[in-house]
């Protein structure tokens, strides 16, 4: 199952929004209720004056005593909702993205701070049709702490791809971690391998069954079980089989091991490198990474392939770091790795922090999150690199597409169109509730980050996102990833041979998607929507509180 990292306090988590479109904030419709806006006490709105948010700041309804579960003293002081919602609109004001896109409301005519808050973004829509802000939201703070605190997830150590979550329902492996119970082998074959279909859960069928709650419940349970310890039996299929097989997994508290594999392959033109790489976390990426590109150094590697098909991001300053390794001194000396930029009103200074918005470089040595501080770090000296890319490549993942081709080094795609998750936020608590509005972009060292719709391979028929160099190609599901013959490595070593693509093209993001037929849907995952925002964030965070600028 897909594996969730909590992120620490200063984690900033990259959206599903996006940029484009344009214009003014939406017509909003005062709730009815008649006579007027309420008699208030406390501040007055004036349309277009807005008092700095620190005049409204912890200032609550309701007062929170004590301290959180990480110690930390609430800062409230009694107030009022009124205070509350005009906290939101100066705070809106201040840090949104496009804070000039908002229309400025009367707090006093809505409710709770909340519904408030949910109005409080901009309406415009991006080229290709989707909401210029898709991911606006809130939650209780005690959740959001829960949340970041938590421990690593129960799993069997299987990602599954939920190709179809309603009848005739289609469930295969994606991959397994190394070490996990769906790694295990059993009678010379492992538990569950890439391609592996699903085809009951506990006795019930997965394909064509979960006709009653229960029976969904029983197919979500066990694939996404809650806690460790849990065992569950499967009738699975493998690619190419003729024949089911029936598998037991108990699952057990597992954390993502970033870099799944490593392999190099020998070709007539020199040896390529092959990374899969399915997370930017901060608990082992950084050393695994530094490993795997001194290796390739060590073995004459003359391309390398970054498998980022199933990457939703993490750390920025370690997807520095790879683009270092790929580009070399020579390219990113002096260059920028990403920039954040904030709404136009707040000049040179992070809005939200109030610290100068220095850029991120491409760092070249160990930053200390799993390396040695200072450790000079292994490269390639690249041009060009390839990038195995499907919609699940967001966030930190593309910052590294987005980052190379600022500096020229030609970034060749292979796969399908990424997410398009140019954009962030810091999750901001007050009175009890933490909110989560875009308040950056990320732009590379030309100034760019406009890849709302995502990076699309050039001979995709996709009609929106930003084109670059490579090839739409299926993720096939029947070969392993790093085989030569799977079907977007294959794609990338036939690029490279002679520069042309296999000869079908399709979409493989819209085949994901599809549901077919009618009855119950399984879950997609065992992420709640949250977490799955959480997961896929763009992280700015350094080692011992440091910043992430020059």
């Amino acid at each position: 199952m897909k594996l969730f990292a909590a992120a620490a306090i200063a984690a900033i988590f990259c959206l599903s929004a996006c940029g484009g479109g344009g214009g003014s904030g939406p017509a909003v419709t005062p709730p009815s209720g008649g006579g007027g806006p309420p008699a208030t006490t406390g501040p007055v709105w004036t349309q277009g004056v807005y008092a700095t948010a620190s005049t409204f700041k912890n200032r609550c309804a309701v007062v929170r005593t004590g301290v959180d579960i990480e110690g930390n003293g609430f800062p409230d002081v009694a107030g009022s909702t009124l205070e509350e919602k005009f906290w939101l609109r100066s705070w809106t004001n201040e840090t949104y993205l496009w804070n000039t896109e908002v229309p400025d409301l009367n707090p006093a005519l809505y409710g709770s701070a909340i519904e408030y808050f949910n109005l409080l973004k901009t309406s415009a829509i991006t080229p290709s049709g989707k909401p210029k802000d898709d991911f606006h939201f809130s939650q209780p703070t005690t959740e959001y702490l829960e949340q970041r605190n938590s421990v690593p997830t129960a799993s069997y150590g299987a990602s599954f791809a939920v190709l179809s979550a309603t009848p005739p329902r289609l469930v295969r492996v994606e991959y397994t971690e190394p070490g996990s119970p769906a790694a295990e082998i059993v009678s010379g074959t492992p538990a569950l391998r890439r391609g592996t279909r699903i085809l009951s859960v506990d006795g019930v069928d997965l394909v064509n069954g979960g006709s009653s709650q229960a029976q969904l419940d029983t197919l979500n349970n066990g694939l996404f079980p809650a806690t460790a310890g849990e065992s569950h039996t499967f009738v699975v299929q493998d690619p190419g089989a003729a024949t089911t097989r029936t598998v037991t997994l108990r699952s057990v508290n597992l954390a993502t091991r970033p870099v799944n594999r490593v392999s190099i392959l020998d070709t007539p033109t020199g040896r390529v490198g092959y990374v899969l790489l399915t997370t930017f976390s901060p608990f082992s990426t950084e050393i695994e990474l530094y490993d795997a590109f001194t290796s390739f150094n060590g073995q004459n590697v003359t391309d390398v392939v970054l498998d980022l098909r199933y990457n939703g991001g993490g750390l920025l300053a370690v997807a520095s770091q790879l683009g270092y390794m790929v580009a070399g001194p020579a390219r990113t000396n002096g260059q920028t790795f990403e920039l954040l930029r904030f709404n136009a009103a707040a000049g040179s200074f992070n809005p939200v922090t109030g610290q100068f918005n220095g850029p991120v470089p491409f760092y070249n040595e160990g930053l200390g999150f799993s390396l040695t501080s200072g450790i000079p770090l292994p490269t390639l000296n690249l041009g060009r690199v390839f990038v195995l890319t499907t919609g699940a490549t967001c966030s930190a993942s593309e910052a590294v597409v987005n980052g190379l081709r600022g500096i020229d080094v030609e970034v060749i795609l292979i796969g399908d169109t990424t997410c398009g998750k140019p954009f962030g936020f810091y999750p901001t608590d007050n009175c009890g509730t933490t909110y989560y509005t875009i308040q950056f972009q990320g732009v590379n060292d030309k100034g760019f980050g406009d890849y709302a719709d995502g990076f699309v391979p050039n001979n995709s028929s996709a009609a929106f996102g930003v084109r670059a160099p490579g090839c739409a190609a299926q993720d096939d599901y029947n070969n392993e990833l790093g085989d030569a013959a799977e079907g977007l490595l294959a794609a990338a070593l036939q690029y490279r041979a002679d520069g042309t693509c296999p000869t079908a093209t399709f979409s493989v993001a819209a085949a994901a998607r599809r549901q077919v037929g009618g009855g119950l849907a399984i879950q997609t995952s065992g992420l709640t929507p949250l977490q799955q925002a959480i997961s896929n964030n763009r992280d700015i965070r350094m080692p011992g509180g440091r910043t992430s600028v020059r």
